[in-house]
């Protein structure tokens, strides 16, 4: 074997991983720019995000419709509808991304965004559902804790709301935003990625984790519109829903599109001699 064969071999230098990739840097003003835009693919395809703002005030209206008969499931089921709202959405994040490219979207590609990443997306969902289970289970124990007996609100938010059982609300906030947190953390860009690369649910959540960590400030800020946002759109029987809850779904895409840089090209060495 010739001695210099060695030097002539190709260098593959080892596949780029999750870490690997970039993240932009993000402003303070990038928030309000991505409900701006998002706003605007609402205006673009409304009656797509009224069928979905309607998807999202039927779960409030179910939700209400439970605390009026069993209020100590309700706080475990609010959870789970938490949860649920990344997954409605991905028809938004669809709609979107057919917008960026010029397309125009339709309800049916939109309800079939999961279908080519069913696999990947069902292992996210599980991932989120065991999170949705721990936080049901400690809404419950919150719940008995806090209360000798199931307590009789009749169906109100003001007695629920009343000073007596202000331990009680406290204690649930303190709980839930710390699952809320993991949970925004985890998946404020994950499925945005999954439907639009080819990523594992894994990295996709890795990456969603890398940048709250890295960009704490902005994504608090954006954590906190989202919040903010909601919480208005819960006043008027949930029917702030119909247009927020969309908005919110659009703005979602843009802030994936505007936070993930392209996947790093992976170096081949030199090219081998002749």
């Amino acid at each position: 074997m010739p001695t210099g064969f060695a030097m002539n071999a190709p260098e593959v230098s080892p596949p780029p991983t999750v870490f690997d990739l970039p993240l932009r840097r993000l402003d303070w003003r990038d928030p309000l720019r991505w409900l701006a835009l998002g706003w605007k693919d609402f205006i673009r395809c409304p009656g797509l995000g009224l069928f979905y703002g309607a998807c999202f005030a039927a779960m409030g209206w179910l939700l209400l419709a439970v605390y009026e008969n069993a209020p100590a499931y309700t706080l475990a089921l609010s959870a789970g509808f938490l949860l649920m709202g990344p997954f409605l959405c991905l028809g938004l994040y669809e709609a979107s991304r057919r917008l960026e490219q010029g397309l125009r979207p339709d309800l049916g590609s939109s309800l079939l965004a999961w279908e080519a990443k069913v696999g990947t997306m069902a292992i996210f969902g599980g991932v989120l559902l065991i999170l949705e289970m721990l936080w049901g289970r400690a809404s419950l124990v919150v719940f008995a804790v806090s209360f000798d007996q199931v307590p009789d609100f009749q169906g109100s938010l003001w007695k629920l709301l009343a000073p007596e059982h202000l331990n009680f609300i406290l204690t649930y906030l303190a709980v839930g935003g710390v699952f809320a947190a993991l949970i925004f953390a985890v998946s404020v860009v994950s499925l945005p990625m999954i439907l639009d690369r080819h990523t594992d649910a894994i990295s996709a959540a890795l990456t969603s984790l890398r940048l709250c960590l890295t960009q704490t400030g902005v994504m608090l800020w954006w954590g906190l519109l989202i919040t903010l946002l909601v919480m208005l759109a819960l006043l008027p029987a949930f029917l702030g829903l119909l247009v927020i809850g969309p908005v919110l779904g659009h703005a979602s895409w843009h802030a994936y599109r505007s936070a993930v840089g392209p996947p790093p090209r992976q170096d081949r060495g030199p090219a081998p001699a002749t």
